[in-house]
């Protein structure tokens, strides 16, 4: 079965940077668009980035200017370089998939583990 695995979370202090990545593993056919999702304990998780293997990409408001996704359709893969973060930043990231074309057939909104970011003041 198709997993996606995150990757680059951390500690890092306010102004900083961290570079994410998400790969999905296994028999694929296609994935035309990927994204980042984060949460924080209590609230719902909350989109970050999406894009589509055109690429096309779509952001946040509170992200735009800062944080950059990139997308790797051959190899599955995309990535948040995240830059000038701020402590509202702070969150678990989520890779998300949302149709994944696989050998076994279509699977939906699929999710990784989640990577914690912390940004401290």
């Amino acid at each position: 079965q198709v997993q996606l695995v995150e990757s680059g979370g951390g500690l890092v202090q306010a102004g900083g940077s961290l570079e994410l990545s998400c790969t999905a593993s296994g028999i694929i056919f296609s994935i035309n668009q990927m994204g980042w999702y984060r949460q924080t304990p209590g609230k719902q998780r909350e989109l970050v980035a999406t894009i589509t293997s055109g690429p096309d990409a779509n952001y946040a408001d509170s992200v735009k200017g800062r944080f950059t996704i990139f997308i790797d359709s051959a190899k599955h893969t995309v990535s948040l370089q995240m830059n000038s973060l701020k402590p509202e930043d702070t969150a678990v990231y989520y890779c998300n998939a949302p149709i994944v074309a696989t050998n076994r057939g279509i699977q939906y909104d699929l999710w990784g583990q989640g990577t914690q970011v912390t940004v401290s003041s």
